[in-house]
């Protein structure tokens, strides 16, 4: 634990992060010293088991609870003593799975103030996600990022340090301890029933990898319990396991002693902090079967977390001189040269929507109602719209959702990345639907400008099929009540891009209510 003797002199700005988790409840305090960058100032721990018996009963037990409210006063008052410019605490599983969850965020904010954010399972996955860009270099391979709690596992699927897919499941330590593990040392039958029940549940939750993930980059007191272990066992002390590395069969070597051990000598593993003695079994099976089904070599551990990624959000926020400050679509040319977009393909989709944008809000205002910050954000997805690719080609468009929509681009907000992930779903293939889980993250007030959006760049990217920049321009020629006239201003004979140009139209004619005719602009020909 830090001394607090060493506090640093007044000037640079503080902030705190609680993360209140099903097993434990954690503080840090840290001075920011730079972009993305922070000094641990305090780090308090309390074990205070918050979930207990709450696969059971569904709701918090009351003494649990009374000594977690204790807990989080406590550490509150720690904060506070910082003085710290912002204190942020967030609940995981625990609050999101009980009955009476929102009942113990009244009495904190009652008692003593203090608001506790409850993080949906997507959030807390984006949390780990944002600590371990900070501290791990991801290259241009594929990895898991997972962390594990006493409540849940989050697993995202990463290529190139871009989030691929996000799953959460019930698999934490605490709950598959009280679920499973009813024998001392666990015998066989409990260790199978333990084994199946993780095993159903990634079957539902991840069925198939997206892609071989090598590497498992995982954060949680599992992760770091298991971590210790093996360092002792190699090297005869433990220090820091920030970014150990550890093979999946030395983790399966650690497995098999905790297994073998009862509880009693587990508390004298040296590594292995005693109150965790009676989950990690648990918690320990779940990696390893999760790393087994995605075929994992190697294993790191990151010892920061979420409550690193609360820190390190919270500095984002602040925004220091010469930090997010650039241009929004500077930071979108950005993200999908990092995915390998190619750029005057990009560039002439979004430019080539720019231009249908205008002329179509100019023809027909009375039937799209779209904003002047609605043409920026049909250019970002323009220039975003083939990121998925990096993935793979088949279902670009799904996974450039994903992409999009965890990518934290500089300059938009969560909602807007929202809106411009989903403009570039529906680029191709099919329509909006309520069925679709991305769609019901739009508020429905959104939904037709979303539409109306994404039948522009629909089109936009038919009038570069050949990705040959033959169409210069688009602007509409004629309307009435049935159609829309809009001629194409191309050197060379445009058939490929004008016939899948009106492939595309579809979603467009769907959202303005009239057929889109295209043609060549013959007085735009240029003489040979």
């Amino acid at each position: 634990m830090p001394d607090r003797s060493l506090v640093p002199p007044p000037g640079a700005p503080r902030v705190a992060a609680i993360d209140l988790g099903t097993n434990s409840v954690r503080l840090i305090v840290a001075e920011v010293d730079g972009p993305d960058s922070y000094q641990v100032l305090d780090d308090e721990r309390a074990q205070t088991r918050l979930g207990f018996r709450l696969n059971e009963t569904g709701r918090l037990d009351p003494e649990r609870a009374e000594q977690t409210l204790e807990a989080l006063e406590r550490m509150q008052a720690i904060a506070e003593g910082f003085e710290v410019e912002e204190l942020r605490a967030v609940g995981t599983a625990a609050l999101r799975d009980a009955e009476n969850g929102a009942a113990f965020v009244q009495a904190a904010r009652e008692r003593f103030g203090l608001e506790i954010e409850i993080i949906s399972p997507e959030a807390e996955a984006e949390l780990a996600m944002r600590s371990v860009r900070k501290h791990f270099p991801l290259g241009e391979g594929a990895a898991a990022i997972v962390d594990i709690g006493g409540g849940s596992m989050e697993v995202v699927f990463t290529t190139a340090g871009m989030i691929n897919e996000v799953h959460s499941m019930p698999l934490g330590a605490v709950r598959l301890t009280e679920r499973y593990v009813h024998s001392d040392p666990i015998d066989a039958i409990d260790w199978r029933r333990l084994r199946s029940g993780i095993d159903r549940e990634l079957r539902e939750h991840i069925g198939k990898p997206p892609f071989p993930t090598p590497t498992l980059i995982g954060s949680g007191g599992t992760f770091t319990a298991m971590g210790a272990l093996a360092m002792h066992d190699r090297q005869g002390e433990v220090g820091s396991v920030q970014g150990y590395s550890m093979t999946t069969a030395e983790f399966q070597h650690q497995l098999r002693r905790l297994r073998e051990a009862p509880i009693a000598m587990r508390r004298r593993f040296s590594g292995l902090n005693a109150d965790r003695a009676d989950i990690i079994v648990a918690g320990a099976a779940a990696i390893s079967r999760l790393a087994r089904r995605l075929d994992v070599s190697r294993i790191l551990i990151n010892d920061r977390g979420i409550r690193d990624g609360l820190l390190l959000e919270m500095i984002s926020r602040q925004d220091p001189p010469g930090h997010g400050t650039g241009d929004r679509l500077d930071a979108a040319r950005i993200f999908a040269r990092k995915c390998r977009s190619n750029p005057r393909h990009t560039e002439h989709v979004a430019s080539l929507a720019a231009q249908l944008f205008d002329t179509l809000h100019d023809a027909l205002d009375e039937r799209i109602d779209l904003a002047s910050e609605d043409r920026e954000l049909l250019m970002a997805a323009g220039l975003m719209h083939d990121v998925g690719y990096l993935i793979r080609h088949s279902g670009h468009h799904k996974h450039a959702y994903h992409l999009i929509r965890h990518s934290d681009l500089d300059g938009f907000t969560g909602y807007e990345l929202e809106l411009i992930a989903n403009i570039v779903r529906y680029h191709r293939r099919a329509h909006p639907s309520k069925k679709h889980e991305n769609w019901q993250r739009v508020r429905k007030q959104d939904r037709e400008r979303v539409t109306q959006l994404a039948g522009i760049l629909r089109l936009a990217d038919g009038l570069d099929r050949t990705h040959a920049q033959t169409v210069q321009g688009v602007r509409v020629t004629g309307v009435d009540e049935r159609c829309v006239e809009l001629a194409v201003d191309a050197d060379e004979d445009p058939w490929v891009e004008i016939g899948d140009a009106r492939r595309k139209a579809d979603l467009l004619e769907e959202a303005i209510g009239r057929r889109v005719v295209l043609r060549r602009d013959e007085a735009a020909v240029r003489p040979s």
